[in-house]
């Protein structure tokens, strides 16, 4: 129940020294710790009286959610808290986050296995919708953790358990042919032992070593998840011209991952530069551009067919990554 007091704005006396603002302590709606302050702003070189401060407009009267700490000196400082939905405790606000991100996930997963049951899309294809979707629906959902090594660890959580499942589907020790078939080219159990095992372990890690605040884990998650997704399914269709040093792919396709991995880091840069955890630059999107074109020029070689393009083109845009940023 809010219980508002009237705003009373309160003078700050002169002490030789000109007042930058006022404030009149509102309600406590929530607990102590949470306090609304209506501040009424000032010029910095004015000096504050009440008859001054009744010829105010009201338009200059806003209000601002703090919170207030008490350090070791006894002193009051009032931090800024952005507004949120989860609960205040920080632990209970990264498991529903997590709770959260998992779901988001775990929709798309199901969505792609029940059109592969009804064979909606040719099995290839919609092996690779799961591919582009996942991971990049995954790290929208980033901003819903907090900062640091908790919010790594929690947001890790979902495709690191994502890793024992395939370690276990592709190992026969658990049966899940909707799974199997949406993630595989032939519907081989044991092929989620490369290709989807490599994506869940390179997202984890994106999690754990690199996390929200390094363009490294833009450039490594949007690379392996909508460059390489779309080089496949461009490929497919429209690759016609096959490169010179390797039959298996295309000019098309090749285009297609580098373009598609770029734009998107470029989009991701700018979501999570609304957060304030990066600051979108000129010289950060040359370095999503160097690490686009050098993540398809190794996804075009002969050597990612023989390995998997999801080991090959991780480890690329972790390490020009690493080189550029």
């Amino acid at each position: 129940m809010h219980s508002c007091l009237a705003f009373v704005p309160v003078a700050i006396k002169s002490t030789g020294k000109p007042c930058s603002f006022l404030y009149q302590v509102g309600y406590l709606p929530r607990s102590s710790s949470t306090t609304r302050l209506g501040l009424l702003l000032l010029p910095s070189n004015s000096i504050a009286d009440t008859s001054t401060l009744s010829l105010l407009a009201p338009s200059l009267r806003f209000e601002l959610t703090t919170t207030i700490s008490k350090p070791r000196s006894g002193r009051r400082q009032l931090t800024s808290t952005p507004a949120t939905m989860l609960p205040e405790n920080p632990v209970v606000a990264d498991t529903c986050a997590a709770f959260i991100a998992g779901g988001v996930a775990l929709f798309f997963l199901l969505l792609w296995q029940e059109t592969a049951k009804r064979g909606i899309f040719d099995q290839k294809l919609n092996r690779k919708f799961v591919h582009v979707s996942i991971g990049l629906v995954f790290m929208l959902c980033w901003p819903l953790f907090s900062s640091g090594l908790q919010g790594a660890f929690f947001a890790s959580l979902t495709p690191g358990l994502n890793i024992f499942r395939m370690l276990l589907l592709g190992l026969g020790k658990w049966k899940d042919e909707a799974t199997v078939k949406s993630m595989s080219r032939y519907g081989d159990h044991r092929e989620l032992l490369k290709g989807p095992l490599y994506y869940a372990t390179t997202i984890t890690l994106a999690c754990l070593v690199y996390w929200r605040t390094s363009p490294i884990a833009i450039a490594l998650i949007c690379n392996l998840c909508a460059g390489d997704g779309l080089a496949d399914i461009v490929g497919r269709r429209f690759g016609t011209q096959k490169l010179p040093y390797n039959r298996n792919k295309s000019i098309a396709g090749s285009v297609a991952m580098a373009s598609a991995g770029f734009l998107t880091s470029i989009g991701y840069m700018y979501y999570f530069s609304s957060f304030g955890y990066v600051q979108e630059s000129w010289g950060m999107a040359l370095g999503f551009l160097v690490v686009s074109l050098a993540s398809a020029l190794v996804e075009s070689l002969p050597i990612s067919t023989e390995l998997d393009d999801n080991l090959t083109v991780s480890l690329t845009s972790a390490l020009i990554g690493s080189l550029v940023f």
